[in-house]
């Protein structure tokens, strides 16, 4: 390093120890030289002196005097001072990514594939996205979560400012959530709203939830919307679904609620005696979280699209819907 130089605190640093910045900053400075400055005053936070325990702030300057070591480049990528060849988890993340900034990564979940831990739950992304936690000891945060069988679009905080934002503007319901189903009929509606009171019951089979009446409780008001996009004549449909509320399995109990459950939901779909699913479909959860609209924790709006998961391929092909239609809103 050649002269001094000054340095401007990045807000994701707030609140951390000189001497971890320096660490994170210029990894090659030994304890030692560190103290050195520091007594001597060559290093200094806005002008001042300070010591190696001084808590930095958003915006503060670190004057720099020259070293003899270098600086080290802070990625902002996901893989962030990580060889992720030796990371399995981090290579499936990194599979999964639809959209990745310096304060968001969007994933498309796999259906199937657990979104945080509980009972017999070995792999889920929260315990994953240890594999990407950065340089500054960071780990990644869910901001929500989706049903294990659900596949789709799923965001992650990098930081813990943007865990804030995102996750108040989920709590706000500043976000537009839009889902793909297959369900058994045809709604008599072609679109329509749906409110009711869900409350949640224990049954051998796990937690499920039911409709309950106003007042109930344990019940909480949820709101859906729903449209057809496509049928195959009265047999089944393509739903279009927007969860209005957040509510546990809202859009899998509201679709049943309405008379036509989604194909392959394994809590809520309790097939006729005469009635099986189309040959070549898959008996799987045909729910698939295909777009958000969210804040950007630095402004504007953040768009995503996820694109099916190879089951709903199977069946979309099968029934000769087109995934993307013109007109589709993505």
């Amino acid at each position: 390093m050649a002269g001094i130089e000054h340095k401007q605190v990045d807000g994701d640093e707030a609140g951390m120890r000189l001497d971890r910045w320096f660490k994170v900053h210029f990894p090659g400075l030994g304890f030692g030289p560190l103290q050195k400055l520091l007594r001597s005053g060559q290093i200094r936070v806005d002008g001042g002196r300070v010591k190696s325990d001084t808590r930095l702030q958003p915006g503060q300057t670190v004057r720099i005097p020259p070293l003899g070591v270098d600086a080290k480049e802070i990625k902002t990528g996901p893989i962030a001072g990580r060889d992720l060849r030796h990371s399995p988890d981090g290579e499936l993340l990194s599979r999964m990514v639809l959209h990745e900034d310096a304060k968001v990564i969007v994933l498309n979940k796999p259906a199937g594939l657990a979104v945080q831990g509980g009972s017999g739950v070995n792999r889920h992304i929260d315990k994953m996205l240890e594999a990407w936690t950065n340089q500054r000891g960071e780990k990644p945060r869910l901001v929500h979560r989706l049903d294990r069988d659900t596949s789709g679009v799923l965001v992650i905080a990098r930081t813990r400012g943007a865990a804030q934002k995102l996750t108040a503007a989920f709590r706000e319901r500043d976000t537009k959530k839009t889902y793909w189903a297959l369900v058994k009929g045809v709604p008599r509606k072609r679109e329509d709203r749906i409110s009711t009171w869900l409350v949640k019951e224990q049954t051998p089979d796990g937690d499920r939830m039911r409709i309950a009446k106003h007042g109930e409780d344990g019940a909480d008001h949820a709101i859906s919307y729903y449209r057809v996009r496509e049928q195959a004549a009265q047999n089944l449909a393509w739903l279009e679904m927007e969860p209005y509320t957040g509510r546990t399995h809202q859009l899998r109990v509201h679709a049943l609620h309405i008379g036509h459950p989604i194909l392959g939901d394994p809590k809520y779909f309790d097939a006729d005696v005469n009635w099986s699913l189309p040959g070549g479909m898959q008996n799987r959860l045909h729910l698939h979280a295909r777009h958000i609209d969210i804040p950007h924790p630095d402004g504007g709006r953040l768009r995503v699209t996820a694109p099916l998961p190879p089951h709903m391929v199977q069946s979309w092909n099968l029934l000769g819907f087109e995934e993307n239609e013109p007109g589709e809103d993505d």
